[in-house]
C-alpha cells in the first residue's frame, strides 16, 4: 500500500466519523494551542524585558555602588572619602578601557511646578553631557547643557516628554505639538528654564496602544470620562520607558550650588552615582579591573565602593523566561499527552468495528505490514490535522491577547507602557508540530501491533 492511498482510506475513515474524530483531536488541539500560545507570551515578554534593558543604557554599562567599608578596614570608616568629582576625572585620565564616566549629583526629594501644576520626576539628577550616551538619550527639541552653563552654574534644565505631558497636557490631549523650550519652571522652589527636551521613549506595545488610541478617539474618550483616579500601586516607578521620560536634567555645578549648599550648609562634593561604560563587553572584566585600581589610589586603599553590571539584570531576565517556558512546555505537553491517550483509544475502538474488515483483507493478501501501516497512518493523520487546528486556534488565541492588551493600554499608555505584545515564534510551531506528530505515532504504536497481529480466520468469524 502506497502512502498516498494509505491517506486516502485514512481521511475517509476520519470523514466517516466526524464527530468522534473532532472528540478525538481536541486533545491535540488544545495541547498544541497551548503551546504555541504560551511561547508567543513568554516570546513577549522576553522581548519586554530586553526593550527596558537597553533603554536604561544597555549591557556595558556598569554602575558604581557606594558600600560600608570591609570588616578589615571598619577602622577606617570615617576615612571613607565616597564618590567624588576626584574619581571621575581620575577614571578618565587612567582607565582607557572605559569609554564613558558620567557622574550623577540626584535629589531626594523634587517636585517640579508651573502654573499650579505638579510633577514627580522619576530622577532629577545634575549631570554632564556624557549621560547622552550612557543612558541613550536623544535630545529632540532644544539643546542639551553647553560648557558655559557648567561653568557659571546656570539654572537650566532638559526635561522628558513624561515631565512636559504633566505640566502643559500631552499632544495627544491638546491636539497640537508642546515643545515648552524657554519656558520657566520650578524645582524645588527654584526657577528653572526649560533649554530642552528628550524624544519620547515606549516600547513596541505602547507604541501600538497610542496608535490604536488615535484611531478610536470616540473610545478613548468614553473610557477616560469621569474623574481622575489611581488604579492602586502600580509599577510605573519600575517600568523603565516612564522612568526615562520622567527626569529632569540639570547642569551638575548647578546641582551642587543650588541645592546641596542649601541642604548642608556648604557645597557636598559627593556624588550620587558613578556610571561607566566599557569599551567593549568582551574587556569588562578588564576594564573592572582597571577602574578598581584607579578607585582604590583615589580612595587610598578603602575599598567603600563596588560594581553593579548589567549581567545580574541579563541572568534575572534568563531565568524567568526559562522558568516561564519549563511551565508553560510542562502544561502543553500534558495536553498533548491527553490528546495521545484519546488517540490511542479511538484507534482501538476503530480496530474492534473493523475485525471483520481486517480478517477479509488479510484473507486476499494483505500483509501484516500493510494492516500496521494503515493504523499508523491514520493515527498520525489524526495527530496531524489537530496540531493544523492548534496553530489556527493558537493564532486566534494570540490575536485575542494582542487586542486586549493594546485596548487595555489605550487609557493608560501615557502613564505606563503597556504590556509586551505576545509574539508567534516559527520555532514554537514547528516543535508543536513535531511534538503532536510524534505523540500520534506512539498512540497508533500499540492499535497497529494488534491489529497488525489479528488472525484472519478468527477475524472472519468474529460478530
Amino acid at each position: 500500500m502506497t502512502l498516498s492511498n494509505a491517506l486516502l482510506v485514512g481521511l475517509k475513515y476520519i470523514w466517516a466519523h466526524k464527530f468522534r474524530s473532532l472528540l478525538t483531536m481536541l486533545g491535540i488541539v488544545l495541547g498544541v494551542a497551548s503551546l504555541v500560545a504560551m511561547a508567543a507570551i513568554v516570546k513577549g515578554m522576553e522581548n519586554g524585558l530586553k526593550e527596558a534593558l537597553i533603554a536604561m543604557g544597555g549591557l556595558d554599562k556598569v554602575l558604581t555602588r557606594e558600600e560600608d567599608v570591609p570588616p578589615h578596614q571598619e577602622h577606617l570608616k570615617d576615612q571613607a572619602p565616597g564618590r567624588t568629582l576626584r574619581d571621575v576625572y581620575a577614571l578618565l585620565h587612567s582607565a582607557p578601557l572605559l569609554r564613558v564616566v558620567s557622574p550623577e549629583m540626584a535629589l531626594s526629594y523634587c517636585v517640579v511646578t508651573r502654573a499650579g501644576k505638579t510633577a514627580r520626576p522619576s530622577e532629577c539628577v545634575g549631570v554632564w553631557p556624557a549621560v547622552l550616551e550612557m543612558n541613550l538619550y536623544e535630545v529632540e527639541h532644544g539643546r542639551f547643557f553647553t560648557d558655559l552653563d557648567e561653568e557659571l552654574a546656570r539654572p537650566v534644565c532638559v526635561i522628558g516628554t513624561g515631565i512636559r505631558d504633566e505640566l502643559w497636557g500631552s499632544p495627544e490631549e491638546t491636539g497640537e505639538p508642546i515643545v515648552p523650550l524657554g519656558q520657566v519652571i520650578q524645582i524645588n522652589g527654584q526657577a528653572f528654564t526649560v533649554v530642552g527636551m528628550f524624544k519620547h521613549y515606549e516600547s513596541e506595545a505602547a507604541r501600538r496602544a497610542r496608535e490604536a488610541a488615535k484611531k478610536a478617539p470616540n473610545r478613548n474618550n468614553q473610557e477616560n470620562s469621569g474623574p481622575v483616579r489611581q488604579r492602586g500601586f502600580r509599577s510605573k516607578y519600575w517600568d523603565a520607558f516612564w522612568r526615562k521620560n520622567n527626569v529632569v536634567y540639570m547642569p551638575l555645578k548647578t546641582m551642587w550650588v543650588r541645592f546641596r549648599a542649601a541642604q548642608v550648609g556648604t557645597p557636598d562634593p559627593k556624588l550620587t552615582d558613578i556610571d561607566l561604560k566599557v569599551a567593549r563587553l568582551d574587556l569588562l572584566e578588564p576594564a573592572l579591573q582597571q577602574a578598581r585600581n584607579v578607585l582604590m589610589v583615589t580612595h587610598r586603599g578603602i575599598e567603600d565602593f563596588s560594581f553593579r553590571t548589567q549581567e545580574n539584570a541579563v541572568e534575572d531576565i534568563n531565568k524567568r523566561i526559562r522558568n516561564a517556558r519549563l511551565s508553560g512546555g510542562i502544561i502543553a505537553g500534558l495536553s498533548l499527552l491527553v490528546g495521545g491517550i484519546g488517540i490511542m483509544n479511538i484507534m482501538l475502538a476503530s480496530i474492534n468495528e473493523r475485525i471483520r474488515e481486517i480478517g477479509l483483507c488479510k484473507a486476499i493478501g494483505a500483509t501484516g505490514w500493510a494492516i500496521f501501516y494503515q493504523v499508523m497512518v491514520e493515527s498520525v493523520v489524526l495527530a496531524a490535522l489537530g496540531a493544523l487546528a492548534g496553530l489556527a486556534a493558537a493564532f486566534a488565541l494570540v490575536q485575542l491577547l494582542s487586542a486586549l492588551t493594546i485596548h487595555g493600554a489605550t487609557a493608560t499608555y501615557t502613564r505606563e507602557a503597556a504590556a509586551s505584545a505576545p509574539v508567534i515564534t516559527i520555532e514554537a510551531m514547528l516543535v508543536a508540530v513535531a511534538f503532536s506528530t510524534l505523540v500520534g505515532v506512539l498512540a497508533g504504536l500499540f492499535p497497529a501491533f494488534k491489529a497488525a497481529k489479528l488472525d484472519p480466520i478468527q477475524a472472519l468469524r468474529y460478530e
